[in-house]
């Protein structure tokens, strides 16, 4: 499975960004699908996650009723749509899939991940 992320920008604060991931190599019947972030120096950040067999979403406080994650099952695409960023939004974004349905309370941990997107940048700034 590769997963390939894109999507990322310059955006000013209060704007909307959509971010896609492409996999390809097997298609989905299960598993979790998420997105984290990461900031140079510090760890790697849960954004928001999704069940593939219930569409379970699960959010980050800090992204709550601002960010959506969403699925295709045609195209075997997650997607991120992030609306109203702020400045702290700033950091590389990474999707990342997990072969086994993690319970909501696994979802927003790193090392329980399979598969990792290379990344994109996400910059919100004036």
């Amino acid at each position: 499975v590769q997963l390939q992320a894109s999507g990322g920008g310059s955006v000013q604060p209060g704007g909307s960004l959509r971010l896609s991931c492409a996999a390809s190599g097997r298609t989905f019947s299960n598993g979790v699908m998420a997105w984290f972030r990461q900031i140079p120096g510090k760890e790697r950040e849960f954004v928001a996650a999704l069940r593939w067999a219930d569409r379970h979403t699960r959010y980050a406080e800090s992204v709550k009723g601002r960010f959506a994650i969403s699925r295709d099952n045609v195209k075997n695409t997650v997607s991120l749509q992030m609306n109203n960023l702020r400045r702290e939004d700033t950091a590389v974004y990474y999707c990342a899939r997990a072969t086994a349905s993690l319970i909501v309370g696994a979802q927003n941990t790193a090392r329980l991940y399979d598969y990792w997107g290379q990344g994109t940048l996400v910059t919100v700034s004036s």
